[in-house]
C-alpha cells in the first residue's frame, strides 16, 4: 500500500454478539437479503477514498472469508480475544505495508452512509483523529436505588459512532502502548494525547446490539428503498448597519449608494443570509462557526469565500442546491435595477442555473431600523436535495 494507498479501513467483526440473541453471530445474520457484514463492507467499498478494506474475523470464522479474499481490495486478518485486541491485530496486519490513514469501524453498524465515512476522511486533513457523533438531546439523570439522584449537563455530551479515523502511525503506536480494554479507539487515542475532531453523525448509523435492532434495521432499509429523496430546507437571516463610505456590496455586486455597510468582512448581507441558510439546512452551525469574527484572517474578506465553503460542504455531504430565495429588506438603495445581476452572480458562486436563484426586495413601510435607513436586512431560504 505504501505510496499508493492513503486511506484503508478496518472492519472489526470478530465478536460473538451474544446479546443479539440465539443463532449465528450478528455479523453473519441477514438484514434483508444480505448479511450484516456484507452490507457494511459494501458501503466502504463504494467510497472512492477508501482504497483497501481489512476484515478482522473471529478465528472460528476464517473459513467463511474465502469469498471476501477473492476481492482485490479486501484482505482478512484473524481477530483476538477482545475488541481492542482485534483492532490491534488489524493495525499490525496493515503495518506490513502501511496506509497514511485508517478508519476503524464496528461491523455491527451496517447502515453507515458513504457521506458519514467521507466526513471522517475529510476531517483528517486538519486533525490526527476524527469520529462521527450525535449530540445528546434528551435530559440526563444519574440514578440511585431507582430514583433520580442528579441532573447531568448535556450541553457537551455526544453519542459516539464509527468509523473512527486516524493517521495510521500515531494510532498504531497508541494501541501498542495501551494496556487493557477501551470503550473505543477514540479512548485509546485520547489516552495517547491524539486530538480527535467530532464530525456530524447519523441516526441511521446505530449499532445492532439486541434482537430488536434487526427489526429497526429492516425498517431503515425499507425507508431507503422507497427512494424518497432527502430534502433539506434552511433559513438564513442577517443584518448590517450603514456606516460612512460609498457603495454597498450586495450578492457580490457593488451597488452605488451614499453609504457603505459595516461588518467584519465585506458586509455582504445577502450572501451572508444565503450562506447561513445552507449551513442551517446541513445543521452545520452558521458563518461564525466556520469563520469566527474574532479571527483577523477574515477581516475585510469577500463574502463569496463563505458562500463557496458552504456550497462545497453541502456537496461533500451528498447534497445539490435546489433553489435559493433571497429577500433584501431596505428603503435604499433600490434593488430592482440590480436584481437580475445579483441572482446571476449568486448562481455563478453556487454553480447552479440562474433560474434557480430569486433575488427580490421589500421595504418595511418606513418602520423600524430598515425604514429609518439605518441598515439592510436579508432573509434567505435554500433547498438542498440529496443526490
Amino acid at each position: 500500500m505504501s505510496g499508493t494507498i492513503r486511506t484503508a479501513a478496518i472492519i472489526v467483526a470478530a465478536g460473538r454478539g451474544t446479546r443479539a440473541g440465539p443463532g449465528l453471530p450478528k455479523q453473519w445474520r441477514k438484514i434483508g437479503e444480505k448479511t450484516v457484514l456484507a452490507r457494511t463492507l459494501e458501503t466502504f467499498r463504494t467510497v472512492d477514498e477508501v482504497a483497501r478494506v481489512l476484515l478482522v474475523l473471529h478465528p472460528d470464522d476464517m473459513a467463511l472469508a474465502e469469498g471476501y479474499r477473492a476481492l482485490g481490495d479486501v484482505a482478512v486478518a484473524e481477530g483476538g480475544t477482545s475488541r481492542s485486541h482485534s483492532v490491534r491485530l488489524g493495525l499490525e496486519a496493515l503495518a506490513v505495508d502501511p496506509p497514511d490513514r485508517v478508519l476503524i469501524h464496528d461491523v455491527a453498524r451496517p447502515l453507515v452512509r458513504p457521506d458519514t465515512i467521507r466526513r471522517v476522511i475529510h476531517a483528517l486533513d486538519m486533525s490526527r483523529g476524527a469520529a462521527p457523533a450525535l449530540a445528546v438531546t434528551d435530559a440526563l439523570w444519574r440514578g440511585e436505588e431507582g430514583r433520580v439522584a442528579q441532573f447531568i449537563d448535556r450541553s457537551h455530551i455526544f453519542r459516539a459512532q464509527t468509523p473512527q479515523g486516524f493517521h495510521f502511525h500515531p494510532i498504531l503506536d497508541a494501541h501498542r502502548r495501551h494496556q487493557g480494554e477501551a470503550a473505543d479507539d477514540v479512548a485509546v487515542a485520547h489516552a495517547a494525547g491524539i486530538d480527535v475532531a467530532i464530525v456530524e453523525g447519523d441516526e441511521d448509523n446505530f449499532k445492532i446490539t439486541g434482537p430488536q435492532d434487526f427489526a429497526r434495521a429492516e425498517s431503515v432499509l425499507e425507508r431507503r428503498m422507497t427512494n424518497i429523496p432527502d430534502i433539506r430546507l434552511g433559513n438564513g437571516f442577517d443584518v448590517h448597519a450603514f456606516t460612512e463610505g460609498r457603495d454597498v456590496m450586495l450578492c457580490g455586486i457593488s451597488v452605488p449608494h451614499n453609504r457603505a455597510l459595516l461588518g467584519h468582512s465585506d458586509a455582504d448581507v445577502g450572501l451572508h443570509a444565503i450562506t447561513d441558510a445552507i449551513y442551517g439546512a446541513l445543521a452545520a452551525g452558521d458563518i461564525g462557526t466556520h469563520f469566527p469574527p474574532s479571527d483577523p484572517r477574515w477581516k475585510g474578506m469577500e463574502s463569496d469565500v463563505f458562500l463557496i465553503h458552504a456550497r462545497d460542504l453541502s456537496a461533500s455531504r451528498g447534497f445539490a442546491i435546489g433553489n435559493v430565495d433571497l429577500t433584501l429588506i431596505c428603503e435604499r438603495p433600490k434593488i430592482g435595477p440590480h436584481a437580475l445581476a445579483m441572482s446571476a452572480r449568486v448562481a455563478e458562486f453556487l454553480e447552479i442555473d440562474r433560474d434557480r436563484v430569486s433575488v427580490k426586495a421589500t421595504t418595511t413601510e418606513r418602520l423600524g431600523f430598515a425604514g429609518r435607513e439605518e441598515g439592510i436586512a436579508a432573509l434567505a431560504t435554500v433547498t438542498l436535495v440529496g443526490r
